[in-house]
């Protein structure tokens, strides 16, 4: 990312005996012979892989400015994210990952619980986050699916279980999060689309795309077709064999009749398909509709009166982080809430965790617009520099308050995730 105060909170030459992720500088005396480590902040480099949409090289460049240590970026897809960080635990110091993954990251051993009174800006998270609870007449209060609460903690500094109720340890730091919808361009749909149910219209048959991540997908399909009447799910977070074998099989006949277009994996996919015109209407995330409307196109992301599809992602700390790389991880996860990153993410359609910190680096205008949901009182800019609203325009789906209590579902990992999976590559093979 850009620009923030210079810090230097971890001083170099920390304890002797620390272990280091990237450089360490042993010298020997060549009479007594004991080992002394002088390690400096500036020789960590921590490697974090992560998906492609916060694996940014402005928010790279600027850490690295503020932090004084390197970091290394490894944007790869959802799959290969949790794939790399189960089976290949020496490839990474940090994961970004969604909560959604973690019921099968977690137990795999390979991320430590992280130490909930070493975050400096806890205080300020989303209570959602931290205590399941957002208002009292909010729909996400009573959401399905993997809801990051489920997730946030686990028993002990050692334990590999989730807690139910807060602890001490947390699982990840959470930093960015939305509440996702479809998108569309009105001047091919020629209509508001206001339900989910709308992806499945015969008019635009061979104009409509499906998000191609299985616990994803799935659940934009169940929106769908609960929507349209066409199932009733008893927890669309949750389902049976006889639920996804019914899902698939009404896929698959959509899919033979030539209602989708295409099936996309990343949000590059995304952004070109409606940028081409090749979609009218697809599952799509916030900032690919920024990035469309950043070429001159104009995108809408639909407020639909079933409610919103949740995620939200955060970093974890690799279980072989230790000495002065965990203390430089420490600081990048407390880096991360202090407002920048969060501003940042902001102009492109994320929500902060501490969204108090993030205003100090938003404009007030732009506050208004992406918080509040108030006309902008001008022109709206991406995080970099690309007009993507004109001034008395409103963001879709209003304010933050509006859009997040409207979450409905959460992505997911099931019980029958392995089945899942199976029924999905079926259906998008057919």
């Amino acid at each position: 990312m850009t620009k923030m105060s210079r810090r230097t909170v971890i001083r170099s030459g920390l304890a002797a005996g620390a272990l280091l992720a990237a450089t360490s500088c042993k010298r020997q005396s060549a009479s007594s012979g004991p080992t002394v480590i002088t390690n400096s902040i500036k020789d960590v480099t921590l490697r974090m892989i992560g998906t492609g949409a916060a694996q940014i090289n402005d928010i790279k460049e600027k850490a690295e400015q503020e932090l004084g240590f390197k970091l290394q970026l490894r944007a790869l897809s959802t799959e290969e994210n949790n794939q790399i960080a189960i089976t290949q635990p020496k490839q990474y110091d940090m994961f970004d990952g969604e909560y959604f993954s973690l019921p099968l990251v977690f137990p795999s051993g390979n991320l430590q619980p992280i130490e909930v009174k070493r975050i400096k800006n806890w205080d300020k998270i989303v209570p959602y986050f931290t205590t399941g609870k957002f208002d009292s007449s909010s729909r996400v209060n009573d959401s399905q699916g993997t809801a990051p609460f489920k997730v946030m903690y686990v028993k002990d500094k050692d334990s590999k279980e989730f807690s139910t109720t807060p602890t001490d340890w947390a699982t990840l730091i959470p930093f960015q999060y939305n509440a996702d919808t479809l998108g569309y361009r009105p001047d091919l749909t020629g209509k508001k689309i206001e339900s989910w149910a709308e992806l499945l219209d015969s008019k635009f048959k061979g104009k409509t795309a499906l998000l191609d991540i299985p616990s994803i997908g799935i659940m934009d399909a169940a929106m769908v077709l609960e929507a349209a009447g066409m199932m009733k799910f008893g927890d669309k977070g949750n389902m049976t064999k006889e639920e996804l074998d019914k899902v698939a099989q009404m896929l698959v006949k959509l899919k033979k009749d030539g209602q989708f277009r295409a099936f996309w994996k990343t949000f590059d996919e995304s952004v070109n398909l409606m940028s081409s015109g090749e979609v009218a209407l697809q599952s799509m995330w916030s900032p690919a509709v920024t990035a469309v409307k950043a070429k001159g196109i104009q995108c809408t992301y639909a407020p639909l009166k079933e409610g919103y599809r949740g995620w939200g992602g955060g970093i974890g700390l690799s279980r072989n982080l230790s000495g002065i790389a965990l203390d430089a991880a420490y600081e990048y996860l407390n880096w991360m809430l202090n407002g920048w990153v969060g501003a940042f993410l902001g102009r492109q359609g994320y929500y902060s965790a501490a969204p108090e910190t993030a205003r100090k680096f938003m404009k007030a205008e732009e506050w208004d617009y992406w918080y509040e949901g108030k006309p902008a009182a001008i022109d709206i800019v991406d995080p970099f520099g690309k007009k993507i609203d004109s001034k008395g325009a409103i963001r879709d789906g209003g304010s933050f308050k509006d859009r997040f209590s409207n979450i409905v579902c959460w992505n997911s990992v099931m019980k029958e995730q392995t089945y899942l999976v199976q029924k999905w590559n079926e259906f998008v093979a057919a």
